[in-house]
């Protein structure tokens, strides 16, 4: 055997004509060695490899004749005939590569020869007419460019007649571009040949009279024309821009006034008398004309790329041009909107900065002055590229990058040797750059220019904290490339600033300390995503750069891995943090570094850097990025053929055993891909091993890849993969979950592809088909049943990819049964059952596998060869199947037609339609051969899908489809039908149907009214099901059949179209679909997408329509290509046209109206001028914006554009239709019709999305979701007046004195735009779209009487606002306050005025600022400001309203404010603020209270206000007099005593916080003296408390307290005995709402936990509590209570494992301990991530114990949930055998292993109960656990117990009742299966599931009970002295022996 080879390239081979054939013959020697011989064998070779080896020894051969000095008639001949091969070689052929390459060697003597050769067969192709071949003849040129006035001349008559050509064939898209690109390529020919004239020709051809200057004057003349014609493409405007330049440089004379010319044409000052006459009459239209803004910019891109920039060779003329067509390019900029353009212009400037540093380096010094740092132009560039940095597209911002970096350049080239550092402009820059946000991408981006221009050095010294601050906004993923290229930028700058100023290493260190240490910390305790992007990002660039920092790095976090460790060992009872840790860091750092290289081999890894112990912790490790970054350190290596190690290979066992069923997608596909890499590593590095085992080297290989033979390796990675496989097929078990099927099946799947069956005598280490038997074939089939269809498809891929298996498998009986399975199942009433009938039937179909009779149906048998045999058997087969479900379905339909009642509930029909689709796109329909057959087929589809539709769309586009029928549907069910179409006429349209319509007997069908309804139906039929009983029809049936049944039909039309071959004409044999088939399917679409209302139908026939859309404007065929834009303009005429008659819906936001125009514009070329959607546009939004008309069109039209701007195909060609969508919703937002404003509120809602982008965070005003007031406005100009003029208009109405003011509902959508600008700090001031018009009217609009409007101006005020403008605002909005003494003022005007100082105090507040010097002393003049108006807090102001947001302020300043600063007291003291404060508290209703019928607006919010503010004060007084309280305005007793929830609330939050904090150790002081002695309070209040909210947080209270300081006052003050409130606390955990429930249970387990500490003699005296508490927490762990109830089950659990689950001494009876535990193991098992984690918590306590510690290998560990389930029963297993209880707690564990409580008759009768009554299962479900899994480990561990302990029970006895038990159960469950259908896993999935179960539950438990009665023998299972669990036990307590259960589970777990 061999190594497998790589494929071949192919390479078509040359020919020639016969006439040559014949001349070479006739030339060539009877030896075989001249030229005209060699030629001969090359052309009558037919392999083009072969050809090449020929052609390369023409030369060698003409060097030999050379010699001879002789050039005779064969050469001659020759070298004409090898002209003519290359120039009828295609462009891309290698051959004519290599014959080029041969001719470049061409000795001297026959050059000439040859260049004759070649000019003479170049002119015969000149002389062509044929249009079709001209791109061939370009082509040519290029290749050989000799003969100029004849090229020339042929160049100019193919551009004619290829734009004429254009021209003709306009709307057909695909000769269309062909001509195009044609066009493109004679231009640049043009280019090439011009560029080269002046080097051939010298300066004759410059005579005017001469032809090759008439040629260039009528090609100068064609590209001015292609400049301005709009029909053609962009990339043909900006080539001929760059060719008349070029043109215009080569003819224009003299050279030096060429600058001149093109200023003068740019600037459009052309003077016609100054300028030539063949230049006027070749470019007039530039000259006399107006010049369009995309000529004009082409025109610049022509100037900078073809005029000569370099060394300043154009003089003061060329400064001058460079100046001007700077200006030109900004006005441009101002005017152009199209994205395509925005992306040229953007190169443009760019190409524009690169010039301007060519000409700056040899300038004058008025040019520097103008390109300088400061001048305008280099400001307007910056303005540029801030506007611009944030631009969508990614190609833009790269520009904005290229102009930023060039700018620097050019500002250094104009300094003339000053300073960098110190420069002013770079100083000014960094600043500005620095205060800008982290989430804007330009800082990033030009911070790195910055960075490379003037040093790291400088940008440190503003801020070391940089770096840090970086890697925080690590976690946001659209930051993440830009984040760490600026840190890699900076950490290079860094390192190599300090390597050249320090002599010494001691640099590393601080460099270390900057780059590295920030970089650890995010490792350890950053959150996932944060940590996961760096390791992908910043870390690679790190160790690349810096291998070094890897030892450094790994020293670190050994060190703090081992105090981590040494900490729990030493203190076992401390709880567990979350955070990944220096474990997680470190893998993460490993596994990076061996990716790259930076780590010589494995084995130094696990040797000198981390210990096998950690591999293995890290592994199982809690945290998935931990076990992720383990597992790619054994599997990623920077070599592909790295020998894999014994000890890697024992590892990856270990993970696959405990990582397959993780939740997470993203985890279980990083798992599969690092896999799939570890066995391409096996692949590539067993081919070396084998080589080297083939070398058959006798001694040991010194080589070192390996350390052992060769042979010895190959057999371990044979014993592995075989291993591996057997854990992945045995995870396939019964019942396992989705996410463990679908990570073994991918596994498995990536293993076919890694090692797959080859053919012939190639070596490869493993085949998995070598490893399939019998079992593991019907495992595979079995996942066709799962629910989830990607476990059906990788089941189906894998069945694919193994050797033929089906026949090998199952016998024609098992085949047969199978098949008639997939047809019952096709027909099922639940939706996914189809899918499984078509993944079963496609498999059939490709195995071959198909029932015999079944050939009954094909006419005509396959013939073919053996090469195409099993294409030819699959289409058969295929043929075959689709005739048989044609045949059932006509049937169906049928009965339909008569009651689609009975239809709906026990033959829908889409399952049926779902398979023939599944089998059309499994086959090739390109390379049919049963042609004949296939025709009626398709033909009969396409009328059985008309018919289909014809009897469900009554329902689905009836005005209300979801609920139909009734639920209780009796056997009157006929007449009610009957009804039915009476009453589903729509409602939202005038005539659609009024009564049932019979159906047309004939073949075709009519489109324009596709309303059949059903035949009149006979009153007795009565509704049966599938087996025959009666049952009841819902609606749901009814709409699930219909909807399905109208999804189906649409995606099988738009498959057919989409893959069937089109015959050109009826009578073709070349395809399968005719022209009017097509357009019948089109008018399908047309009619279902506008009249259908149900969204799923019309959604998914958008799907289909779109398909078919797609191939029509592919499709040669132009009457079928113009099909879609006819249909447009048909359906937006219908639109407009608001007849009452018509079909459209106008709601539902116009069902698939949107849709289907959405498919029509989606499916436009993207690369045209997209002039559909031009013109659409401008029709929907003149419809959207006028409202004169009916509002009909206005509503169908904003519906329409809502859902264009959603759609992302659309890209960026929809932005420049954006402004006027915001038009059209704004005003739409005023109308008096609701439709139009509720229209209008969506759209707008879409364009905030498309604008400001998807919300990425719980924060509606995320800055993320934010921009910039001139980036907004610069993109779309014109909503700056729009915004401004509607927004005048709402403040000058808003305040109105007269009569009744106007509520101006477009004011909301004006702030919510408003609200999402900020103002950046590199705005300029002078742009004319400033945002400070807009402040004033927004603070009039804070004026509005509705509170909501008032809200929002006033958050809408702060981004217009800057940061250092802010005090000023406040303090002038301040001063428009009224005074006390004022009599007349509105609280309205008060209230806006309040908020708006509020919230712009609180962004001054919160911006970062806080560090700034002058930060207290603004907000000390504010404060003085605000005690100016203090009475607006007092009752002199009657309002509470304004009283709570004032308050609201005077807090605000009292959180910013309350800090001492140096060598003083706090600002407020010395203000007397605090005093101002108390005497508003003192002075409050806190204090007098209420009258009892007191009511006033505003009054909640009012309490709230006042008592944050007075429970600030209390805390200031604390602060200030420690334990002196006299001064406190109120106490905490006042406040709690209060009659008002909120006051109570409030005071109680503020309370836990203190009391939390001092429980946790965090307090710096614990708690105050005011709260030390409040125990008796909160018990009061306890007993009291009404409210729920305020009784939750004082149970907190008291379970953060130390329960010995309260709980013995309760009998004192609450009249209960610690023991009484034991009971009362447990009352609560019973009785009241979820979260109370928690709490209680919480509280009442530290009450429990208290009295086993203090009262341990005393135990029993409550032992009836302990029982009933062990009730509380067992009902407090089932799979259906919330979360929070589980949650606080485990806590518990967890906090009272050290007395209650492993106290060598158990409190509690045996029953109830090992109640508790089994909670433990459920919790194990829940769905819920954060439940196994808090469970899992729970194994770690118990693990760490004293006397558990010892029992695993795993203790003081984070573990992850799947491997805390078996180590919780290992631990449960020792302690038992501890206690001595092995004889009455085994019963009670066997009973877990059986299962008893489940009856297996109910079960099995529940079953069939939900199949049959309900359509979707209701019940819960819980997708991650996996019973078998449970029963397999605590088999295992029960068996090791017993085994180990020797226990036998001293009366068998007591084991009786199991015994009977279980062999009760094995005979039921042997009557049950009997009891299934043939092919139950299928067709009767959830209860042969079930049974199987219940089947290895039983077994594993008889298998047990023989054991202990000694009967193990050779009729029972073997016992495996092999497999002890030790990767789980300790060698203390590892078992010998472990049984082999009968169902598949990992044999390693």
């Amino acid at each position: 055997m061999g190594v497998k080879k790589k494929k071949e390239t192919q390479v078509a081979a040359l020919t020639i004509c016969h006439q040559d054939i014949e001349t070479l013959r006739s030339f060539a020697d009877v030896e075989g060695k001249n030229l005209a011989s060699l030629l001969l064998s090359c052309v009558q070779l037919t392999d083009g490899l072969s050809q090449i080896q020929c052609i390369k020894q023409i030369v060698p051969l003409l060097v030999k004749v050379n010699k001879n000095g002789l050039c005779d008639p064969t050469i001659q001949s020759s070298l004409d005939i090898i002209a003519g091969i290359y120039l009828s070689l295609s462009l891309k052929n290698p051959l004519k590569k290599v014959l080029a390459s041969s001719l470049n060697g061409l000795p001297e003597f026959f050059l000439t020869e040859a260049i004759h050769s070649f000019t003479s067969r170049l002119q015969k192709e000149l002389n062509t007419t044929d249009l079709y071949s001209y791109r061939k003849v370009i082509d040519n040129i290029s290749s050989c460019m000799e003969n100029f006035n004849l090229v020339l001349h042929f160049l100019q008559k193919s551009l004619i007649e290829i734009l004429e050509e254009n021209r003709k064939f306009a709307g057909n898209h695909i000769v269309q571009t062909r001509l195009m690109n044609d066009l493109l390529v004679g231009i640049r020919v043009s280019m090439v040949l011009v560029q080269k004239v002046q080097g051939f020709q010298g300066n004759l051809w410059k005579a005017s009279g001469s032809p090759i200057w008439q040629t260039m004057c009528g090609l100068l003349n064609i590209f001015t024309k292609f400049l301005s014609d709009d029909d053609l493409l962009q990339t043909i405007h900006s080539t001929s821009g760059l060719a008349i330049i070029l043109f215009i440089k080569t003819m224009f004379h003299p050279s030096e006034k060429i600058p001149d010319l093109v200023s003068s044409l740019l600037l459009r000052s052309v003077d016609c008398t100054s300028i030539p006459e063949w230049f006027l009459s070749s470019c007039r239209s530039l000259c006399c004309a107006d010049i369009s803004e995309s000529a004009l910019l082409f025109l610049c891109q022509g100037t900078l790329a073809m005029l000569d920039w370099q060394d300043g060779s154009m003089g003061q003329s060329g400064e001058a041009l460079l100046l001007d067509t700077a200006h030109v390019l900004f006005t441009l900029n101002s005017q152009i909107k199209e994205s395509t353009l925005e992306m040229f212009l953007s190169r443009i400037l760019a190409s524009w900065t690169n010039s301007a540093i060519h000409v700056l380096k040899s300038s004058s010094p008025s040019l520097k002055d103008n390109l300088n740092g400061n001048s305008s132009i280099v400001g307007r560039l910056l303005e540029y590229v801030y506007t611009h940095w944030e631009h969508p597209l990614d190609a833009l911002r790269h520009q904005t990058k290229i102009i930023f970096k060039n700018l620097l350049e050019m500002h250094q080239l104009t300094m003339e040797g000053a300073e960098l550092v110190t420069d002013p402009f770079f100083l000014e820059l960094t600043e500005g750059l620095l205060q800008l946000e982290w989430h804007i991408k330009g800082k990033y981006i030009c911070l790195s220019c910055l960075v490379e221009c003037i040093g790291i050095e400088r940008i440190l010294a503003v801020d070391k904290t940089i770096p840090s601050q970086i890697l925080e906004v690590m976690g946001d993923q659209s930051l993440v490339p830009y984040a760490s290229d600026l840190l890699e930028t900076m950490f290079k700058n860094h390192n190599s600033h300090l390597k050249s100023r320090t002599v010494d290493g001691i640099w590393i260190d601080k460099w270390h300390e900057i780059w590295v240490s920030p970089l650890l910390l995010i490792l350890c305790e950053g959150n996932l995503d944060q940590k996961s992007y760096v390791i992908d990002y910043y870390l690679p660039k790190l160790l690349n750069y810096s291998p070094e920092s890897l030892r450094y790095m790994v020293k670190i976090l050994q060190t703090s891995i081992d105090a981590k460790t040494g900490q729990e060992q030493s203190f076992p009872s401390l709880g567990y943090c979350n955070s990944r840790g220096a474990l997680g860091a470190l893998m993460a750092c490993l596994r990076i570094a061996r990716a790259h290289g930076h780590l010589q081999s494995a084995t130094d890894t696990w040797e000198n850097l981390v210990s096998s112990a950690r591999i293995k912790q890290g592994l199982i490790h809690q945290h998935c990025q931990v076990r992720l970054d383990t597992l790619g350190l054994l599997c990623e290596s920077n070599r592909s053929t790295e020998i894999v190690s014994t000890e890697e290979m024992q590892w990856i066992q270990f993970f696959i055993t405990y990582n397959l069923n993780s939740q997470s997608p993203g985890v279980r596909q990083q798992i599969c891909s690092l896999l799939k890499k570890l066995f391409c590593r096996i692949q590539e590095s067993s081919q070396v091993l084998y080589k080297l085992e083939q070398s058959k080297s006798k001694h040991e290989p010194k080589n070192e890849l390996t350390k052992q033979h060769p042979s010895v390796s190959l057999q371990q990675y044979k014993n592995f993969m075989t291993s591996i496989c057997n854990s992945l097929f045995e995870a396939l078990f019964p019942g396992s979950s989705y996410s463990t099927r679908f990570s073994a099946l991918t596994i498995l799947v990536a293993i076919a592809e890694v090692f797959p069956v080859l053919e012939g005598n190639v070596y490869t280490v493993y085949q998995l088909s070598h490893d399939i038997d019998v079992g593991r074939f019907q495992t595979l089939m079995e996942c066709f049943t799962s629910t989830f269809e990607e476990v059906k498809i990788l089941a189906f891929d894998l069945l694919m990819k193994l050797s033929k298996t089906a026949v090998q498998f199952q016998d024609s009986e098992k085949l047969q049964g199978l098949f008639q399975a997939a047809l019952e199942l096709s027909t099922s009433t639940k939706p996914h059952d189809c899918v499984t009938a078509s993944y079963l039937l496609n498999f059939l179909i490709w195995q071959d596998a198909l029932p015999s009779s079944l050939s009954a149906h094909l006419i005509q048998q396959v013939a073919c060869g053996d090469g195409d045999k099993s294409a030819a058997v699959v289409e058969r087969n295929t043929l075959m199947v689709i005739k048989c479900l044609m045949e059932n379905l006509e049937e169906e339909v049928s009965q339909a037609e008569n009651s689609l009642l009975q239809a709906a509930a026990s033959h829908p029909m889409y399952g049926r339609v779902h398979c023939i689709t599944g089998a059309l796109q499994k086959l090739s329909l390109n390379s049919l051969q049963l042609v004949s057959e296939w025709r009626p087929v398709v033909e009969k589809l396409l009328l059985m899908s008309y018919r289909l539709s014809a009897v469900v769309s009554p329902v689905i586009q009836s005005s209300s489809p979801e609920g139909l029928i009734p639920m209780d549907t009796d056997s009157e069910s006929a007449s009610r039908l009957q009804m039915i179409l009476n009453e589903i006429q729509p409602r939202d349209t005038n005539d659609y149907f009024s009564q049932a319509k019979i159906l047309k007997e004939c073949d075709s069908f009519d489109f324009k009214d596709l309303n059949f309804t059903v035949l009149k139906i006979d009153t007795s039929v009565e509704i049966k099901g599938k087996e025959g009983k009666t049952c009841d029809v819902t609606a749901q049936m009814v709409l699930v059949c219909c909807w399905r049944s109208m999804k189906e039909v649409a995606l099988l039309l738009g498959t057919l179209c989409q893959l069937l071959p089109m015959r050109s004409v009826p009578e073709s044999s070349d395809g399968l679909l005719t022209v009017e088939q097509v357009k019948e399917v089109g008018d399908y679409f047309k009619q279902h997408l506008l009249q259908s209302r149900h969204r799923g139908a019309f959604e998914l026939a958008y799907t289909g329509f779109v398909k078919l859309t797609e191939i029509l404007n592919r499709c040669p065929n132009v009457s079928l290509q113009k099909l879609p834009e006819q249909w447009l303009w048909n359906v937006l005429e219908e639109i407009k046209c608001s007849d009452p008659s018509s079909k459209l819906c106008a709601t539902r936001r116009s069902a698939g109206i949107p849709f289907y125009i959405q498919a029509l514009l989606a499916s436009e070329p993207k690369k045209g001028k997209m002039d559909l959607l031009k013109i659409t546009m401008k029709e929907l939004i003149s419809l959207a914006t006028d409202d004169s008309q009916s509002t009909v069109p206005q509503v169908h039209a904003l519906n329409i554009l809502r859902a264009l701007f959603r759609d992302t195909r659309l890209g960026e060609n929809i932005i420049p239709y954006v402004a006027d969508g915001a038009k059209a919703a704004i005003l739409g937002f005023t109308s008096p019709v609701w439709a139009v404003r509720n229209s209008s509120t969506l759209l707008f809602s879409t364009l905030i999305t498309r604008i400001f982008g998807v919300k990425k965070g719980k924060d509606e005003l995320s800055k993320t979701n934010r921009m910039t007031g001139r980036e907004f406005f610069s993109r779309f100009p014109e909503l700056h007046p729009f915004l401004l003029k509607q927004l005048e208009a709402v403040a000058n109405t808003v305040d109105s004195d007269m009569g009744e003011w106007d509520r101006h509902p477009s004011m909301f959508l004006l702030l919510l735009v408003l609200e999402r600008l900020y103002p950046s700090p590199m705005d300029g001031t002078t742009s004319t779209l400033s945002m400070a018009p807009f402040v004033p009217f927004i603070m009039r609009c804070g004026r509005s009487p509705v509170y909501r409007s008032r809200e929002m101006a006033a958050r809408a005020l702060v981004p217009f606002v800057m940061v250092d403008h802010i005090p000023k605002t406040i303090r002038s909005l301040l001063a428009t306050l009224p005074n006390c003494t004022d009599q007349c003022f509105r609280q309205n005007h008060i209230h806006g005025t309040l908020l708006q100082v509020f919230h712009l105090l609180q962004a001054y507040s919160d911006s970062k600022h806080r560090t700034n010097s002058d930060f207290q002393h603004e907000l000390t003049d504010i404060t003085v400001c605000t005690k100016a108006k203090l009475w607006l807090a007092k009752r002199q102001n009657p309002c509470l309203v304004t009283r709570a947001v004032y308050i609201d302020i005077l807090f605000l300043l009292t959180c910013c404010l309350n800090k001492p600063t140096k060598d003083s007291q706090p600002v407020l003291e010395s203000l007397g603020f605090w005093e101002e404060v108390r005497g508003i508290v003192s002075g409050s209703e806190l204090i007098t209270g209420f009258s009892c019928t007191f009511k006033m607006p505003g009054l909640p919010q009012y309490l709230q206000s006042l008592t944050r503010l007075a429970i600030t004060a209390v805390w200031a007084v604390v602060a200030k007099s420690g334990e002196q309280t006299r001064n406190v305005p109120i106490s905490f007793s006042q406040l709690l005593e209060s009659a008002f929830p909120e006051v109570r609330s409030l005071t109680l939050e503020a309370l836990l916080d203190r009391f939390s904090l001092a429980a946790s150790g965090l307090g710096e002081k614990g708690l105050p003296a005011l709260l030390c002695n409040m125990g008796e309070k909160f018990l009061l209040l306890a007993m009291t408390e009404n409210h729920p909210e305020c009784f939750c947080k004082i149970l907190k209270i008291l379970h953060h307290m130390d329960p010995s300081e309260w709980l013995p006052q309760t009998e004192h003050c609450v009249h209960l005995t610690p023991k009484e409130f034991l009971v009362w606390t447990m009352d609560i955990a019973s009785n009241e709402r979820s979260e109370i429930q928690n709490i209680a249970l919480r509280l009442a387990s530290k009450v429990i936990a208290h009295h086993m500490q203090i009262r341990a003699e005393n135990r029993d005296s409550i032992a009836p509590e302990l029982k009933r508490w062990v009730q509380l927490v067992v009902l407090s762990c089932g799979d259906h209570l919330p979360t929070g109830s589980r949650l606080a089950a485990a806590e518990v659990l967890t906090s009272t494992t050290p007395f209650f689950l492993t106290n060598p001494h158990p409190v509690l009876e045996l029953q109830d301990t090992l109640a508790l535990w089994r909670c433990v193991l459920t919790l194990l098992q829940s769905e819920e991530q954060a439940v196994r984690d808090a469970a899992t918590e729970t194994v770690m306590t118990a693990m760490s114990q004293e006397n558990t510690c010892q029992a695993t290998e795993f203790a003081f560990c984070q573990v992850d949930a799947s491997i805390a389930l078996p180590l919780a029963l290992a631990v449960l297993c020792d302690l038992l055998q501890q206690w001595d209880q092995l004889a009455p707690g085994l019963p009670i564990l066997l009973g877990w292993l059986l299962g008893e409580g489940d009856d297996l008759v109910f079960c099995a009768e529940s079953t069939r109960q939900v199949e049959g009554d309900y359509l979707f299962e209701k019940e819960e479900v819980n997708f991650w656990a996996e019973t078998l899994i449970f029963v397999k480990y605590l088999h295992r561990h029960l068996f090791h117990l017993l085994s180990k302990s020797g226990w036998r029970p001293c009366s068998p006895e007591r084991l009786c009742h199991l015994q009977k038990t279980a062999s009760e159960q094995c005979h039921l469950l042997s009557q049950l299966f009997r009891e299934l259908p043939p092919a139950a896993e299928f067709l009767k999935t959830v209860e042969f599931t079930r049974l199987r179960i219940q089947e290895e539950r039983t077994l594993a438990c008889l298998r047990l009970l023989a054991f202990l009665e000694g009967k193990e023998g050779e009729d029972t299972p073997v016992l495996s002295s092999s497999a002890s669990p030790q990767e789980l036990l300790c060698p203390q307590v590892q078992a010998t022996c472990r049984p082999k259960l009968a169902f598949f589970i990992p044999e390693g777990l």
